[in-house]
């Protein structure tokens, strides 16, 4: 670790241990998360120095990662078992059920591009507002030889979900709280005709899951998905299994602040 960085660990847990009685307890947290973000960035640099960079487990096994993500965790993206709970409701995008994946939030592409990775059929529109998301993005997609298959794209706005008028299509929305105002059906009438993955952010819209059943639950039927933290370690690699059990934790914590379930959106019309 890097003087600077140690510093700054340092004096941030001592701050939050320091605190007087009494006091909120968010700068104890918020040091303790910086502690055990630094903790994940040393076994990530084990895990690519005795693994490399290829996901090893999981739906997206074989994706050629990066070595850093965009935002959030890494090393449980590349041992597989990211967002774990989700993993048989991508069925369908990677057997090929649709021809085309919106992916709104995309973030370094882990999912825009292991989909089109996966789908040999898949055409994936990749929309982030971060420049340095959008570039991390299209270098995967470059790394993995599927670039002419993977949009990237900056802001989506309500309008943009018109050219999506045609075909199989699904949405997998991660805009960190924006779904609220993104996905209005009544402003965009053709989201009735579209499936969609949402991760909703209770943690920092708290109320924004039911508001979003109760406005699809009459065009799609919905489905709710919440993670517990829990993680099946079975193929994981077997030094893996030898490090403590507070690492595993580590390296499975996927660094959110709160619950964000998802929410698993079906069209009625189009299943019908």
């Amino acid at each position: 670790m890097s003087k600077t960085l140690a510093s700054t660990v340092t004096d941030a847990l001592l701050n939050g241990i320091t605190q007087k009685a009494g006091d909120d307890n968010s700068r104890l947290n918020n040091a303790l998360r910086l502690l055990a973000k630094w903790r994940c960035e040393l076994i990530k640099n084990t895990l690519i120095q005795k693994e490399g960079t290829v996901v090893l487990n999981g739906p997206l096994k074989g994706l050629d990662f990066l070595e850093k993500s965009a935002e959030g965790c890494h090393v449980a993206k590349l041992l597989g078992v990211y967002e774990q709970p989700l993993h048989r409701h991508l069925q369908p995008i990677l057997s090929g059920a649709y021809g085309t994946v919106v992916n709104l939030g995309c973030a370094e592409g882990y999912y825009a591009v292991g989909f089109a990775k996966a789908a040999p059929d898949i055409t994936s529109y990749a929309f982030d507002t971060d420049p340095s998301a959008q570039s991390a993005c299209r270098e995967l997609a470059l790394k993995n030889g599927v670039d002419h298959r993977v949009i990237v794209c900056g802001e989506f706005s309500i309008a943009d979900f018109e050219p999506y008028r045609e075909g199989p299509v699904i949405v997998f929305c991660d805009v960190e709280g924006a779904e609220e105002e993104l996905l209005d059906i009544e402003k965009a009438p053709i989201l009735a005709n579209l499936d969609l993955i949402v991760e909703s952010h209770e943690c920092l819209r708290p109320g924004i899951t039911n508001k979003l059943i109760d406005r699809f639950s009459t065009s799609h039927t919905v489905e709710l998905v919440r993670d517990d933290g829990m993680r099946d370690l079975t193929k994981v690699p077997n030094w893996f299994l030898e490090l403590s059990h507070l690492d595993q934790l580590l390296a499975t914590w996927e660094w959110r602040s709160g619950p964000t379930p998802w929410l698993i959106m079906k069209s009625r019309t189009r299943h019908a």
